[in-house]
């Protein structure tokens, strides 16, 4: 079967193309590079079919969706802060960019999309912790757009009989996540710092809770969502099912690397949400999922790929 991912060559997309190639797929991959990096996909560079071009450009999309019947749309602009200093792109990107790819998949005959959502949809709505029947409240230009990008992707299936199943994923991490953007998440950058022997930089007073998801569960979640029955136009948590703080956090990667170092603390950002913790019941009913890493085993394979300077597989 030929599959296409888009931004296959960004932290999520990398592990997800390794993943089909495993099991024997032809995969393209569809990346501009303005996020992803060339050395993630060096080593399959003769096992992919590489288009280079813009999800904003429905002609280079069109091409690279040329006899796909599966289509992993990864590709965006992330970051919350990102999407707050220029809201403008991020939509042109996350909401214009699904539409190409939504568009292209329908007129090239692709049985499913599967779209790359973000937990960030839920903002602050009520009822914790978060499941797929609670009125969405975004609080970023971010998490606007992906809530926009999902409508597309119900309206594709209402409409023109297009598959599709929406994943929303809770704060992911593992190798490959660049820890030097100035947009870098987390994980990767409290990991970077603290083997520099630097304090990590805490925003707001780290009390704050996230669901952190090791990124081998949501490549599983993918391949699910992938092959499952009687599921478009479903949208679907993907996460591990618990919480921690920041402050738990970084406490949990210092005891991995037996530093302990007081962290430093800095204005909270503007967008972020306060609790984040999924629900993934109806994931696990409709998909079949479980999470088979925890957050323990997820960061010792992070700090250890973070160590040795090169990526590792999901």
């Amino acid at each position: 079967m030929k599959v296409l991912v888009t931004g296959g060559a960004g932290f999520i997309g990398s592990h997800l193309v390794r993943a089909l190639l495993e099991r024997g797929d032809r995969v393209g991959v569809l990346d501009n590079f303005a996020s992803g990096r060339r050395s993630n996909l060096d080593e399959l560079a003769g096992d992919i079919e590489l288009v280079e071009g813009d999800l904003r450009s429905y002609e280079r999309v069109h091409a690279a969706m040329n006899g796909v019947e599966l289509v992993f749309h990864q590709g965006a602009l992330p970051s919350v802060p990102r999407s707050v200093q220029d809201p403008l792109t991020t939509n042109e990107v996350n909401v214009g960019g699904t539409l190409n790819v939504l568009l292209a998949a329908r007129d090239e005959g692709a049985r499913r999309v599967v779209f790359a959502s973000s937990s960030s949809v839920y903002g602050d709505a009520d009822g914790f912790p978060r499941d797929e029947t609670q009125r969405p409240q975004p609080l970023s230009p971010y998490g606007v757009a992906k809530l926009a990008a999902e409508s597309y992707c119900r309206a594709f299936w209402q409409v023109y009989g297009l598959e599709t199943v929406s994943l929303r994923y809770f704060n992911v991490f593992g190798p490959r996540q660049d820890p030097q953007s100035q947009y870098a998440a987390v994980v990767p950058r409290f990991i970077a710092r603290l083997l520099e022997g630097q304090a990590p930089v805490i925003y707001g007073d780290g009390n704050q809770s996230r669901d952190f998801t090791y990124v081998g569960n949501v490549v599983a979640g993918n391949l699910l969502a992938a092959s499952a029955s009687g599921v478009a136009g479903e949208v679907l948590n993907v996460a591990t099912g618990g919480s921690l703080t920041v402050n738990e956090l970084s406490s949990a990667i210092q005891e991995i690397l037996g530093t302990e170092i007081e962290p430093t603390y800095e204005p909270a950002r503007v967008g972020e949400v306060e609790r984040s913790a999924a629900d993934i019941s109806r994931a696990t009913r409709l998909l079949g999922y479980t999470p088979a890493h925890n957050v323990e085993e997820g960061l010792v394979t992070t700090i250890d790929a973070l160590r040795a300077g090169g990526p590792v597989s999901a």
